[in-house]
């Protein structure tokens, strides 16, 4: 066979040697139970069973059950859960379901009294992964900023600091997912319920905007603790500016002051004339002597022609005396 002839070698897993088709692109959701390792060893293995169960009700209970059923690359990781759907279904992942898995955790632990309780934080995020049917499916960038940010300081410590008796659910969405789902329109919840957060984790190389949700919130949300300086002083300034009158307007809507310094400043109807002495070096020096300002119309060039009263009408000796 001529060298010509020869068949190309298969194609590597070097990256940027040559080009490749993408992978389908997946919603990735992945949930972890808090103080997981707090807990005697003898229940680990209910939590791990107890955790995949919670959300086959929470999606049923949602109208979901097509997504748990379809889902791709499943997994357990032990203290938690991972698998890849559709990303078609994100939006509705975020509501209802959300909303769903909060009070279905939240039944499950008033019956569970005296044994495990368990809330979860919950990370949603959509990417291109490979997704064959193999046995390494699902493993990739996406797959791994889902679970970095399931393990990220904002959504934990929003967790930790929120009622444990009415916060079962935290949960962080990737900005991709975000702008996707939420900024686009196609999620029943209005992007006011969500906050931008830096999401970050101890010890690890990973810093990325994200979007905390919490469907039953409790305690202070914007906690600097929790979110950081940057974040909490934004939100007093956005609040600040809102709470601020309107230029002009004292208040809640009550005329402000105004200054004409050097002249004269009118605001209603002025019949007579009208003059504005200053001082210079000593001696009175009359600026304007002016015409009779008078009716609906002001003669000159002080703006223009004026139609309509501009205020109160003021008759006689502006100083006092009014008829």
């Amino acid at each position: 066979m001529p060298p010509f002839d020869q068949p190309l070698p298969e194609a590597s897993a070097l990256p940027f040697s040559r080009s490749r088709r993408l992978p389908p692109y997946r919603g990735i959701v992945a949930v972890d139970a808090k103080d997981f390792t707090g807990y005697p060893a003898i229940e680990h293995g209910m939590i791990s069973q107890a955790v995949p169960q919670v959300l086959q009700w929470s999606f049923e209970r949602a109208g979901l059950a097509e997504v748990w059923e379809g889902r791709r690359f499943p997994a357990s990781t032990g203290d938690g859960y991972v698998f890849g759907f559709d990303p078609a279904w994100m939006p509705f992942l975020i509501h209802p379901w959300l909303h769903t898995l909060q009070e279905t955790l939240t039944e499950f632990n008033v019956h569970s009294v005296g044994t495990v309780r368990i809330r979860l934080r919950v990370s949603l995020h959509i990417g291109p992964l490979p997704d064959t049917g193999g046995e390494f499916d699902g493993n990739g960038t996406p797959r791994n900023d889902t679970h970095r940010l399931l393990d990220s300081r904002p959504v934990k410590a929003m967790l930790a600091a929120s009622n444990e008796s009415i916060t079962q659910v935290a949960a962080i969405l990737s900005d991709r997912c975000y702008q996707d789902a939420v900024a686009g329109g196609f999620t029943g919840r209005h992007p006011d319920h969500f906050i931008e957060v830096p999401a970050t984790v101890e010890g690890k190389k990973f810093d990325q905007r994200a979007w905390l949700y919490v469907p039953a919130p409790s305690g202070n949300l914007y906690d600097r603790r929790i979110l950081g300086d940057a974040v909490v002083g934004e939100h007093e300034r956005a609040q600040a500016e809102a709470a601020e009158p309107a230029a002009g307007q004292v208040d809640g809507g009550s005329a402000g002051s105004y200054r004409a310094d050097g002249g004269n400043l009118n605001t209603g109807t002025v019949h007579g004339g009208q003059s504005v002495t200053t001082v210079e070096g000593g001696q009175h020096v009359t600026k304007v002597r002016g015409d009779s300002f008078g009716g609906d119309y002001v003669a000159g060039h002080k703006a223009g022609t004026v139609h309509g009263n501009l205020g109160d009408t003021i008759h006689g000796d502006k100083k006092g005396r009014r008829r």
